[in-house]
């Protein structure tokens, strides 16, 4: 059986401030729902933002969400998501979505991994938009549903 016990959070600076949006992280959050849910902490911009994500991800597997990492297909975020919840590995994992600057080299030194969803530089805003449908879309093909195809 597989566990889907595995907290999922995402931590990133900045409320959302375009209306469409805010909506599709609203329906994808939704979405998410009925497969284990997901958590969204917004930090404030202002302070220290390498120390915020490194305190409010403390204890997690921290995937850093960066133009400097590595591409990941849906397979390979299904794959390590699958693993994981098998083997117990990474109970809550923590996808950190940085400051308007991007991440600084420490935050980058201090995750488990550092993947990038796009070549593009995107904003924060659209890059928690794309995350949260590649986790609903990770979710469906565990469950089998036709969503993903």
């Amino acid at each position: 059986l597989v566990d889907r016990s595995m907290k999922l959070q995402i931590y990133a600076f900045g409320k959302p401030a375009l209306p469409f949006m805010r909506d599709g992280i609203s329906e994808y959050e939704k979405r998410l729902k009925r497969y284990g849910g997901v958590t969204i902490t917004y930090l404030k911009q202002g302070q220290d933002p390498t120390k915020q994500l490194l305190e409010a991800s403390e204890g997690t597997y921290r995937i850093v969400l960066d133009e400097r990492g590595t591409d990941w297909t849906t397979d390979e975020i299904t794959r390590f998501i699958k693993n994981a919840e098998l083997n117990g590995s990474a109970k809550k994992v923590s996808f950190l979505i940085g400051p308007a600057d991007g991440h600084t080299k420490d935050m980058r030194s201090a995750a488990d991994k550092v993947i990038r969803l796009s070549a593009l530089t995107l904003q924060h805003e659209h890059a928690l938009l794309i995350l949260l449908e590649q986790l609903y879309r990770v979710r469906t093909i565990q469950a089998g549903t036709p969503y993903h195809r």
